[in-house]
């Protein structure tokens, strides 16, 4: 079953989404502003590509 743009909502999608390398792409108001792996996740945001994303502010995809 594809993960196509399926949406990461809790911890384990984030956990999960880093442990296997799963390219995101990271949503703001529906605008596209980034996209990558994930290299940390904290309780308030998530880093990809050396930028962190607020959880509260950001939707957060898979890429494949």
């Amino acid at each position: 079953m594809s993960r196509f743009m399926k949406t990461l909502t809790s911890n384990v999608h984030f956990y999960t989404a880093q442990l296997e390398r799963a390219p995101i792409v990271i949503f703001v108001d529906n605008e596209l502003t980034g996209a990558g792996v994930i290299e940390e996740i904290t309780q308030d945001s998530v880093k990809v590509r050396g930028e962190y994303y607020m959880r509260a502010a950001c939707t957060f995809k898979y890429a494949s």
